[in-house]
């Protein structure tokens, strides 16, 4: 096993303290977005196993089998399907939505025919993958996923007694649910700039004022307020009004499969995700919009959001999603509890968030060797042993067998084989 160097990524919406209030580090006054944890081009984290320290990529480039397991590598080709993430939001980000993965190679292979740009601004498809994610909370946690009925919608932009919004009450009241998401994000995404910013601007006044008092809608309100106080006169403020308003607790969930339409408020968590950049922007960005494209990838299908909450098995807390790229689980850790055996045939990322957590790595015994299955060797020797403190991570190659002890969270990212 190998503990793991890591970036940190100061994108503007980033918390100034989240993400060193975690790490017990001092802020530094700049956003702190991001921090990866995986073998992703753009900033892979680093090991040294003796000859000082190299990109994980790098490690995986020279021997796939070893370091992911040939099951893996089967499956999902000779890289890391996933990258893990702590994201601290401290204002929101884009509203976004990503592609299924025909969409993805569909996409792809059509820009790069049309010889656009991999780094142009107005490029879609950045790879031929597609990027589900899960983000669980580990501080009360605000974000928008998927869309209201339609009815709810008209009735809350209808309580913002705004007379250019009436047209759009009146297409979510009166038309099918399909027909009536689509028509009107399409409307509010394809207007006219300068119009469209004046009825942003008093939609975001009249929230702002509902805000304050005891209605239905008083707590979405609030969040539309705030998010049009940092994406004055954004089209996109209109949109997020059609989508839920989530909050989670610790230890809940959100699922963000293809077609979804969602963005992350506020809050610390835990983001795992299929390795891609794929992003098509639904607004609250300076970014390049394609409403037509984005139009064929977002399903436009009303519901909850679907708060997802760990299952137990054996001690794991497991977060079921429908893919195979990636599976997020957690263990808490009580004090004076006997060592937890881990093993895996395939490759893990651990990351402690809470407390402090040892992991153990022992020969790889008989019952350990199966469990391998079709990884290829990789065990650690006798007595190596990592400590981890929150915001510390450890990579683990597939075959090695751990025990893991101590007083805290570790969360425990893998593929499903």
């Amino acid at each position: 096993m190998d503990r793991l160097a890591n970036t940190v990524r100061p994108y503007a919406w980033g918390s100034t303290t989240a993400l060193p209030e975690l790490l017990g580090t001092a802020p530094t006054g700049e956003p702190q977005a991001e921090m990866w944890m995986g073998a992703h081009p753009g900033a892979p984290s680093r090991i040294d196993r003796g000859a000082g320290p190299v990109s994980l990529a790098e490690m995986i480039d020279t021997a796939p089998d070893t370091e992911l397991g040939a099951d893996t590598v089967r499956a999902f080709g000779p890289r890391l399907p996933f990258l893990l993430k702590l994201l601290a939001a401290g204002s929101p980000l884009s509203l976004q939505v990503h592609p299924d993965l025909a969409q993805a190679r569909e996409g792809f292979a059509d820009e790069e025919r049309r010889g656009v740009p991999i780094d142009a601004g107005h490029r879609n498809y950045k790879d031929a993958n597609h990027k589900p994610e899960l983000i669980v909370a580990l501080t009360p946690f605000d974000g928008l996923c998927g869309f209201r009925h339609p009815a709810q919608s008209a009735d809350l932009l209808a309580g913002l007694g705004v007379d250019d919004l009436k047209p759009y009450v009146d297409i979510l009241r009166a038309s099918p649910e399909e027909d009536a998401l689509r028509e009107v994000l399409s409307a509010v995404l394809s207007a006219e700039h300068h119009a469209m910013a004046e009825t942003v601007e008093r939609a975001a006044v009249a929230a702002g004022r509902l805000a304050a008092e005891d209605g239905p809608y008083a707590q979405d309100y609030a969040a539309y307020a705030g998010i049009a106080h940092h994406y004055p006169g954004d089209p996109g403020v209109l949109a997020a009004m059609l989508l839920n308003h989530v909050q989670l607790q610790p230890g809940e969930a959100l699922f963000l499969g293809a077609g979804i339409p969602h963005a992350y408020l506020s809050g610390l968590g835990v983001e795992l995700m299929a390795n891609s950049d794929n992003v098509l922007r639904c607004g609250l960005t300076p970014k390049h919009v394609d409403v037509p494209e984005l139009l064929r990838v977002v399903r436009f299908e009303a519901g909850d959001a679907g708060v997802l909450r760990p299952e137990a098995v054996d001690g794991e807390e497991i977060y079921e999603t429908p893919i195979d790229e990636f599976r997020l689980s957690r263990f808490a850790l009580a004090p004076g509890a006997a060592p937890r055996p881990l093993a895996s045939r395939t490759p893990q990322i651990l990351l402690c968030t809470a407390g402090t957590v040892r992991l153990r790595a022992g020969e790889t015994g008989d019952e350990a060797g199966g469990e391998a299955g079709g990884g290829a060797g990789g065990a650690a020797g006798s007595g190596d042993e990592l400590t981890l403190s929150p915001g510390e991570s450890a990579f683990v190659r597939p075959g090695e067998h751990l025990t893991l002890a101590g007083e805290g969270t570790l969360f425990r990212a893998t593929v499903v084989a």
